[in-house]
């Protein structure tokens, strides 16, 4: 007699990396949150707000040192973003992080950067006399290595015991003496790979500024797409502050779409402008499309939670509490908001419109960098334009295929509360899983 077993059911894995990318991506939140007060007080200290040719030259010679002093408060937060995401990264990433994990970020990315600018004759050749030398810049790419590698090195060594004649620098202390030493490594690796790096870096960023239409569709695209597993921060890092280079009236050279326009470069925005129609008008009109499609008995209770997440959108630019309430519970209706995100993006830059932002695509943004932007008042228009494609799209798309966007829930459905919105980025331990657990408590932490 023989007996026979089911075979075991094989355990569901997710892709491999999927964690770690999630959490260098949620990790990159932490530097980028300083970038709207950077970008506020480079704003308000340049000529046309409070300077020459704003405030000052109505109220007085009295504003120019105010505005000044707050320029170069801003200044002093971009000039140093590398650093910034070192310290971010390294503290956002490492379990368990406290100060000597940023301090080691520190120490690591100024040796970094020390042994890189020593190397850099060597790798750039000699400047000419009377010229200024070429330095290896990795930008904030070399900032975000530098700030994960201390956040690992923590892990590894934050509890190591050395012997007694030692023991002053075990523990913790280790960490920062050891991050040191990995970044002379690293800094010479990366001396040795820069020619090639910066080479790469130039073609990729020569074929989207090229052709900025395709490349702002594929970016916009792709950048929504990301958004459910929490790697469009990883995307956004690279047009955002690595391609291009635009040297302002002072002679420093900045990089990336967002510094290039905030220091006065009129050809930046192409990854920034087309997020505007879709932030300020199209997904509050999906919004309203999720009121006007809920079951009539809970019309009123989406209602508001659609309402307030709108306003947010619209004013802030943040658009987390709106698409987490559908991009898992009708995600074919989140992939065609993906697609019409990158026209948008290509639309914008085919009419040449240059407008961009130092936190996301609001309202307060759009005001508040309006007369430094190429053609704003064109946005309004296309994005009214894309709230009506948005609304009736959306519509017809969740009455025809009867897809559970919220308030259309079964009533004995316990899966899912139509409450919750603001759905936080998942935990480490099951960050790869690709279904979203329902909870009763609102988190308004942004992805």
């Amino acid at each position: 007699m023989t007996a026979t077993t089911a075979p075991a059911a094989r355990e569901k894995r997710g892709i491999p990396g999927l964690a770690q990318l999630q959490r260098i991506g949620r990790s990159l939140m932490l530097p980028i949150a300083s970038l709207p007060a950077a970008a506020l007080l480079l704003r308000l200290g340049q000529p046309d707000m409070l300077g020459k040719d704003g405030l000052a030259g109505a109220w007085g010679d009295w504003l120019l040192p105010v505005a000044d002093a707050l320029g170069a408060a801003g200044n002093a937060l971009f000039a140093n973003l590398p650093l910034l995401f070192a310290l971010g990264v390294a503290v956002g990433y490492a379990r368990k992080s406290d100060g000597s994990t940023g301090l080691a970020a520190l120490i690591g990315y100024l040796v970094f950067k020390g042994v890189s600018d020593a190397l850099s004759p060597y790798v750039l050749g000699v400047a000419a006399a009377g010229e200024k030398q070429q330095l290896i810049n990795y930008g904030v790419l070399g900032g975000i290595v530098m700030g994960l590698i201390a956040a690992l090195l923590y892990q590894k060594y934050s509890r190591i015991k050395l012997p007694a004649y030692l023991a002053f620098f075990g523990g913790r202390r280790f960490v920062p003496i050891v991050t040191a030493g990995m970044a002379v490594i690293v800094a010479v690796v990366g001396a040795l790979v820069y020619k090639g790096f910066d080479s790469g870096l130039t073609s990729v960023a020569s074929w989207v500024t090229g052709s900025t239409i395709i490349g702002a569709f594929v970016y916009g695209t792709l950048n929504r797409l990301l958004v459910p597993i929490g790697l469009h921060h990883l995307l956004n890092s690279l047009p955002w502050f690595q391609f291009g280079a635009y040297t302002d009236a002072s002679g420093k050279v900045w990089s990336g779409d967002i510094l290039r326009f905030l220091h006065g470069d009129p050809t930046a925005g192409t990854f920034m402008t087309g997020f505007f129609p879709i932030m300020m008008f199209a997904l509050p009109a999906a919004a309203l499309a999720f009121v006007h499609t809920a079951k009539p008995g809970k019309r009123k209770v989406i209602a508001g939670i659609m309402g307030s997440a709108a306003l947010v959108s619209f004013v802030t630019g943040v658009t987390e509490p709106l698409e987490f309430s559908f991009i898992f519970l009708a995600y074919p209706l989140y992939a065609i908001h993906a697609v019409l995100t990158g026209t948008s993006l290509a639309l914008v830059n085919w009419l040449g419109i240059h407008a961009g932002f130092g936190f996301s695509a609001g309202a307060i943004d759009y005001l508040l960098n309006f007369r430094i932007a190429t053609h704003p008042l064109w946005i309004l228009p296309i994005g009214l334009a894309y709230g009506v494609v948005y609304y009736f799209l959306f519509r017809f798309v969740i009455v025809r295929w009867n897809l559970r966007t919220p308030g259309r829930e079964d009533d004995d459905d316990d899966t899912i509360n139509p409450n919750n919105v603001l759905v936080d980025q998942p935990d480490d331990d099951d960050a790869a899983a690709s279904t979203v657990r329902a909870t009763p408590k609102l988190d308004s932490k942004p992805a």
